[in-house]
């Protein structure tokens, strides 16, 4: 199994959305996150003043998946969230050792 970890800019989400159920994947977590990359922020310029944001606004989308199913759900996530511009995003992929339903006991794959 693999956890599949996806930093998007905010306004993306929904593209995303759309795009992993159109590939079978509706289940994910989102959360709001603050962060840069290696552009540290950008400079923005409000009533004539210039003033760096370091911090930027992004969202954050896991999912854990089959092995067999996580190149078509990167594939998915890259291809609705990419506008070609500084500041698109990131997708970590990290294997998982065990998953769990609480409600079952269900263990593995049938826990997905």
């Amino acid at each position: 199994m693999k956890k599949i970890e996806a930093i998007i800019r905010p306004e993306k989400v929904d593209e995303v959305r759309r795009a992993l159920e159109k590939v079978g994947f509706p289940g994910l977590h989102i959360g709001e996150v603050e962060g840069h990359g290696k552009q540290k922020g950008v400079v923005q310029q409000w009533r004539g003043e210039q003033y760096r944001v370091e911090l930027l606004s992004k969202v954050k989308l896991e999912i854990v998946a089959n092995d067999k199913d996580a190149s078509k759900i990167v594939q998915a996530i890259q291809d609705a969230a990419k506008t070609g511009g500084v500041g698109d995003g990131k997708i970590f992929i990290s294997p998982v050792e065990e998953v769990i339903r609480i409600r079952t006991g269900e263990r593995g794959d049938s826990a997905l």
